[in-house]
This record gives structure tokens, sequence and C-alpha cells, in this order.
């Protein structure tokens, strides 16, 4: 599994987020080409209401614990309630409506 889908699972199960980006800018920095070592994450969740800012980032620090310790060079957290993401950004993207699949029966 890749250390992207790594911490996506993590978040995932950790946070119950709205909305989760986890996106590799690995390429933006003087690493092998196909590396995955430096990541943003954009999480909104529930579980950060009431929490300060240190503390969302320390609680998203300790779920990626494994991978900060070697796998992850640097990693860039934007960590929001739903109110906050609302009031900054407007409604949560949703995904895009299902236009169902076609049948090869």
């Amino acid at each position: 599994m890749s250390v992207q889908n790594t911490i996506e699972k993590k978040l995932l199960q950790r946070f119950a987020p709205v909305h989760l980006e986890v996106i590799n800018e690995s390429g933006n920095h003087n690493v092998p080409a196909g590396a995955e070592s430096h990541f943003k994450v954009v999480i909104v969740s529930a579980q950060f209401e009431g929490n300060r800012l240190l503390a969302r980032h320390r609680s998203v620090n300790e779920t990626l614990a494994q991978e900060l310790d070697g796998q992850i060079h640097a990693l860039a957290m934007h960590t929001y309630t739903q109110s906050e993401w609302e009031s900054n950004f407007g409604d949560i993207p949703n995904s895009p409506k299902c236009m169902g699949g076609s049948s090869t029966a």
C-alpha cells in the first residue's frame, strides 16, 4: 500500500471526516521520481469541534506517528470543523451524482 493510501485510510478511520484531501507534494521537492515523502492534508471533521489548532495537529500527528517516523519528511495540515470550512470556503464539496454505469451484458 502506498504511503498516500495509508495516510488516507488512517485518517478516515480515526476522524470520520466529511471532507479529506491527501495530496502528495513530493514532486515539488528535490526527491527521486515517485517519492512519497511530502504531503498536504486537508481534513474536515466533527472531532475537531472545541479543539484548538495545536490539539488538532497533535491528534493527526499521533494518528500518523508510524509514517512520520521515517516515511514522511514533511506534512502540511489544514484541519477544520465543518462550520469553519463552510464559513471560509462554502459548502463541503460533494461527489458528483452517479450517472449510472453501462452494462456489457
